[in-house]
């Protein structure tokens, strides 16, 4: 193993940053990660001490730092060698105030790139998101294959979304800046993020699985998403910091194309005495209440195509395939309800 000495990693309360932190510390690596504020840093050393055995703990220290605050930054870069700049804000609904997602996304990544810089890091992975490949090319219909070699292009779009905006130009200013700072950077791509809960701080993204156990979804929409398990996105972020030969390169870390319907096929045949609808909602009517904005306008793209993100660059990176989109849906739901996030609706009467 690489020795990179004291590796920051931005965002540990968040579903991605606990799995990471958790594997940089199964691999005897040093970790500092931030959080917005240290009232929740007994909610990550409880998490992980459960997960590792509180030997590990040693490795791990957390300190205060807001994306969208210079105070702590300074801090804590002091000492690092590599930052993992994971910590991001993801909403179930398109606020009407667009800047409570774009801002920390790009204000946040222009905060931590410079605050590195000035400590004189020079190694960076940072998550970006298939938000920032796959869109603005036009398509409408069919079927597509996109990989690493495609940029969004958020002026070819006619309905863009906070998500999006914020990750796109984020990622453009973190390249930019790397390339003038002498940054060696590499970008992982995430699909839909799902996969084991490690405690009820889980991210919403999923409610995709737990919104259809709890019957809190009458009916879906019929598009897919490039499903990746949340152990694989944090396992491309440690194999990225340990090969040079990520510098400069991006990722996606996406498996198998999954319409929403075979989601909820795969929880159904799991959990048959769980509410799991199989009703549709026609493309028209999401079409039409997606003008309105709220959930509708963050998958008004992918309605009526398929976009399939090309996830083969990853995989060869780790070595071995993703874990597949059904492993990743049934270990999403177990955890999910061992640890109580969702409950089996009584019957009705």
């Amino acid at each position: 193993m690489a020795e990179h000495g004291l590796i920051l990693v931005t965002g540990a309360t968040g579903f991605v940053g606990k799995w990471t932190i958790l594997q940089l510390l199964q691999k005897g690596h040093r970790v500092r990660g931030t959080i917005r504020s240290l009232a929740r840093a007994a909610e990550v050393t409880d998490t992980l001490g459960r997960e590792l055995g509180p030997a590990a703990l040693a490795n791990l220290e957390l300190v205060e730092a807001d994306l969208l605050k210079d105070e702590g930054w300074t801090e804590a870069m002091d000492g690092v060698s590599a930052v993992m700049h994971v910590a991001t804000v993801i909403r179930g609904d398109e606020p009407k105030d667009q800047s409570l997602v774009i801002r920390p996304a790009l204000e946040g990544t222009q905060r931590v790139f410079r605050f590195a810089d000035a400590a004189g890091i020079k190694r960076i992975v940072m998550t970006s998101s298939i938000a920032t490949v796959g869109y603005g090319h036009g398509q409408t219909s069919g079927r597509r294959v996109y990989d690493e070699t495609y940029f969004t292009n958020l002026d070819n779009m006619q309905w863009t979304w906070a998500y999006c905006i914020g990750k796109t130009r984020a990622e453009q200013f973190a390249w930019a800046f790397a390339k003038d700072h002498g940054i060696a950077l590499t970008t992982i791509h995430p699909g839909a993020i799902i996969g084991p809960a490690l405690d009820d701080h889980a991210s919403i993204s999923l409610g995709m699985v737990s919104g259809l156990l709890a019957g809190k979804v009458p009916a879906m929409p019929s598009n897919g998403f490039s499903i990746i398990d949340v152990r694989d996105v944090a396992a491309l972020h440690l194999a990225a910091l340990e090969n040079a030969g990520t510098i400069g390169q991006r990722y996606l870390a996406t498996a198998e194309y999954t319409p929403f319907p075979r989601v909820a096929d795969i929880v159904r045949e799991a959990y048959p005495d769980w509410p799991i609808t199989d009703r549709r909602v026609p493309d028209w009517v999401i079409k039409l209440i997606a003008r309105f904005g709220g959930p509708a306008r963050q998958i008004i793209n992918d309605i009526g195509n398929e976009k399939i993100f090309d996830g083969s660059k990853g995989e060869e990176l780790l070595g071995r395939k993703f874990i597949g989109s059904r492993e990743a849906i049934l270990a999403t739901a177990e955890s999910v309800i061992r640890l109580g996030l969702v409950q089996k609706p009584a019957p009705k009467a």
